[in-house]
């Protein structure tokens, strides 16, 4: 439950920030009239993403038992790279989002309707296809689904709320701090998302020590348990961890981390964070 609240409430919040962007622009350039195409691109992203979210589900359920750890293993690999990516980008180019978000707009008014319908897709669906992509492989690694669920749809309504109050200039919060903090936390997420991942393929046989743990606590803390679905959703905890898993998790986890906190430590010294 906690990890999909945290990834869907980073990647609603950003989806949330960009639309409010975009609908702020067109109203304070008097151009009403450009809404009714900016919030059609918007819904046929939300539609899109969950078209993606249905897919991924639909054909895994399909697939034969070899093919399933196959498309199990390969979407975890996919999911934590392209989360990595888009943590590092957002962190290097938040700071001018803004003003590239309406830059894109003036020169797709300029195109009409339709090309500014297709502007806000392309800006919003990013975020939904990533979210689809990273939460449908989240949820193999958590033991209960309908709380995996609930975090889902409690994190997405908090991300609109947060979007809306922000936009609305009703709450002041500092995006520079909360982003750090939730890539941070989606960062950890993903390193379980990545041992998972190297559990499937060793399944397979594609990858060795399969039955060479580091620890096996099974008889302690079980796979269906609170604890274990608890542990594994989120630091991805496994109760038969092997050698391999540990040290690929270990590895992503020590190396992402100092690149992505680094900067980060080092730039907010000198002056405080602004606060949106």
């Amino acid at each position: 439950m906690l990890s999909t609240f945290i990834i869907a409430l980073r990647e609603g919040l950003e989806a949330a920030l960009i639309v409010g962007i975009l609908v702020a622009y067109l109203v304070k350039s008097g151009r009403k009239a450009f809404l009714v195409p900016l919030w059609a691109g918007v819904a046929l992203a939300v539609l899109a993403s969950l078209a993606a979210g249905a897919f991924l589900s639909f054909t895994s359920t399909e697939l034969s038992a070899r093919g399933e750890e196959f498309f199990a293993g390969t979407t975890s690999f996919l999911a934590v790279g392209l989360v990595t990516w888009m943590v590092f980008w957002m962190k290097r180019t938040a700071r001018h989002l803004k003003g590239q978000l309406e830059g894109q707009m003036s020169a797709a008014i300029l195109g009409g309707p339709l090309a500014l319908a297709a502007a806000a897709f392309f800006a919003v669906v990013r975020e939904g296809l990533e979210t689809s992509l990273f939460i449908y492989a989240n949820f193999k690694t958590v033991s209960s689904t309908p709380t995996a669920t609930i975090g889902l749809l409690l994190g997405l309504g908090v991300a609109i709320a947060l979007g809306y109050l922000i936009y609305r200039s009703s709450i002041k919060i500092n995006l520079a701090k909360f982003f750090t903090y939730t890539g941070t936390a989606l960062v950890v997420v993903a390193a379980g998302v990545l041992s998972y991942g190297v559990h499937e393929y060793q399944e397979l046989g594609w990858l060795p020590g399969a039955d060479f743990f580091i620890w096996d606590v099974t008889s302690v803390i079980p796979k269906d348990s609170l604890v274990g679905g608890v542990l594994g959703g989120t630091i991805g905890f496994d109760t038969t961890t092997s050698w391999l898993q540990f040290l690929i998790w270990a590895a992503y986890l020590g190396t992402i981390l100092s690149l992505y906190l680094k900067p980060a430590i080092a730039k907010s010294m000198p002056a405080k964070a602004p606060v949106a």
